[in-house]
């Protein structure tokens, strides 16, 4: 199976194009192929292939096999997989998800894609459609208990589910990898969560980190720095335009007042092209 490894900000993934031939067992291929000691090592798998309903389609399959709604870095990796390799020579592409049609504006330098701004949509803020279980809408700063602290959530979908939960301590001193789990798998996510932890520096600039539904720590969450901005705003706490910085590099969001959508702006990386021979029934 031929492949290119690509990151947005650390969030990696290996890209398969699938417009010509789809694969068998994709949640199967993921598992494998995400593995960092016997495998290729990403946070999962993303398929590239045919839409009859916009320009491409992305099916994005998470570390342990479960597949993902929508992936705000994965995608701005399609957009620059499918300039770079010549599938398209438009610079406003769409792309088709689990999450809707998404719709991305392409930035070219020196014949290749050095960054995308990505129309991720309106946010989701009713509770059944995040989903989670709440006692009001929207849900913001709402009480829940895990691992016997009381915590203040905020919750928002892009397309998956986000709990975004402001602290006071830097980032990266707190022990996400303690209270990540058990967010993820608290019986009020019915789908389960992707979990949020971020600090407020000011007005336009937070610092977060992220604990990803069936990938554990990502270095960067693309929906997830689109909800926690969305989040920052129904608190109070920022802007509409903010600057996040992740473990692996910073992202720009916008939440648009006037169209009411989420707008996130950042680089795509390709690191290398391979080939993997898979067990035998995979390929």
């Amino acid at each position: 199976m031929k492949f290119t490894k690509m990151h947005g900000i650390g969030n990696d993934y290996v890209y398969v194009d699938c417009t010509k031939k789809e694969l068998k067992d994709p949640a199967e291929i993921s598992k494998i192929v995400s593995d960092r000691h016997f495998g290729i090592g990403s946070d999962g798998l993303i398929l590239i292939g045919s839409s009859d309903r916009a320009d491409f389609r992305m099916n994005i399959y998470n570390a342990d096999g479960s597949q993902a709604e929508m992936c705000g870095n994965g995608i701005r990796c399609v957009a620059k997989y499918v300039y770079d390799y010549g599938l398209t020579d438009k610079d406003e592409i769409s792309v088709d998800t689990l999450a809707g049609i998404k719709y991305l504006k392409l930035t070219i330098e020196n014949g290749k894609v050095s960054k995308v701004r990505v129309n991720m949509g309106k946010p989701i803020l009713k509770a059944s459609e995040i989903p989670v279980k709440a006692e009001k809408e929207p849900v913001v700063a709402e009480a829940i208990e895990v691992g016997g602290r009381e915590w203040k959530m905020t919750c928002v979908s892009m397309g998956n589910p986000h709990a975004v939960i402001f602290i006071d301590t830097p980032v990266k001193e707190f022990p996400l990898e303690t209270y990540g789990p058990l967010f993820e798998s608290h019986e009020r996510f019915s789908k389960r969560t992707n979990t949020e932890f971020v600090r407020v520096l000011d007005r336009k600039t937070m610092e977060m980190r992220v604990w990803e539904r069936g990938s554990a720590e990502t270095l960067a969450c693309g929906t997830g720095t689109c909800a926690t901005a969305v989040a920052a705003v129904l608190n109070g706490l920022c802007d509409r335009s903010v600057l996040v910085h992740l473990l692996g590099g910073d992202l720009e969001i916008e939440w648009n007042e006037e169209d009411g959508c989420v707008y996130m702006t950042g680089p795509a990386t390709t690191v290398f092209d391979g080939e993997i021979t898979l067990p035998e029934g995979l390929e």
